[in-house]
């Protein structure tokens, strides 16, 4: 270990030097708070300084407000919410497992319904969702919701199967993108949307199940072909999000994994919980925020996140 690598701190592991670079010395993993059961979906709003993320088992949303450095309870009752994004308008999306479906939050505060049913059929638990750049929403369906009563309410799939889905954003018509997925999980765009990758959680149900993701090439609004970007080595992948170089920040058992852009692992933020997802947000979007367990932690890094909205 050299001098810098010392000046990274026990929570950073740096395994190729491209890591380091990305970390910045004598600066500290933040716990901002810890009273969850099962924390998920970061979503960041710049226009607020706040964070919004689920509880999912509490049934709850939260918000962690930076000015304040407080974090209070958002929505006591969102069906579960887990995962969440904006749209181009700045509009909240969400994943909700109660209700089985996504939903958008109006600037009035209503809510409108954009997906439940997949050729009459209710979807099963939708996960994580992400918004392209034409207004589209993808999204995945996986079936942890309705696996227990835990995040949700257990049930049969009426589908039978978990897929990614996008929704036009023109004729609202939802289109099942990829059917070959064990348990899509996580999601996201490279920069010139040219690649979308998916998490596939499969291992959660079957033994020797796919622990991994995906990298597809998307080509007008489809999905033409794909390869094994990743496998995790410790638990599994679930959100993860990309950086202005092309890094993957990635959830796992040990903590956050940064993968480089060819999928090569060069460095872990070392957690002591499970890792379920994580976003960039602040001023610059340079603040790490991870939802992990029970808790929100964030670090500030030398590289900014790239911006969904």
């Amino acid at each position: 270990m050299d001098h810098i690598d010392a000046m990274l701190g026990p929570h950073i592991q740096v395994i190729d030097q491209q890591f380091a670079k990305l970390c910045i010395p004598n600066t500290q993993l933040e716990h901002l708070w810890g009273d969850g059961r099962w924390t998920e979906g970061p979503v960041y709003f710049a226009d607020a300084g706040q964070l919004l993320f689920s509880d999912i088992p509490n049934n709850r949303m939260l918000r962690f407000d930076e000015r304040t450095a407080q974090c209070s309870i958002w929505n006591p009752s969102c069906d579960n919410s887990n995962g969440n994004t904006r749209d181009r308008q700045g509009r909240l999306v969400s994943c909700r497992h109660l209700s089985r479906s996504v939903i958008r939050i109006e600037y009035d505060g209503s809510t409108t319904v954009l997906a439940s049913h997949y050729q009459g059929k209710r979807l099963n638990s939708p996960n994580d969702v992400v918004v392209s750049g034409d207004g589209a929403v993808w999204f995945s369906d996986p079936s942890y919701g309705i696996d227990s009563n835990y995040e949700g309410i257990q049930a049969e799939s009426e589908i039978g199967a978990c897929h990614l889905y996008r929704i036009c954003p023109d004729s609202a018509e939802l289109t099942a993108v990829a059917t070959d997925l064990v348990q899509p999980n996580g999601l996201a765009f490279s920069a010139d949307e040219q690649y979308l990758y998916v998490s596939d959680t499969g291992a959660s149900h079957l033994d020797n199940g796919p622990r991994h993701i995906r990298k597809f090439s998307v080509q007008q609004s489809k999905l033409v072909s794909s390869e094994i970007f990743s496998v995790c080595q410790q638990g599994l992948y679930d959100g993860f999000r990309l950086d202005s170089s092309g890094n993957l920040w990635c959830s796992a058992a040990d903590g956050v994994h940064c993968l480089n852009s060819a999928g090569k692992l060069i460095g872990k933020i070392r957690i002591p919980e499970t890792v379920s997802n994580l976003c960039f947000g602040g001023i610059h979007r340079n603040r790490l925020y991870i939802t992990a367990s029970t808790s929100l932690y964030s670090l500030y890094l030398s590289t900014t996140g790239l911006s969904y909205f």
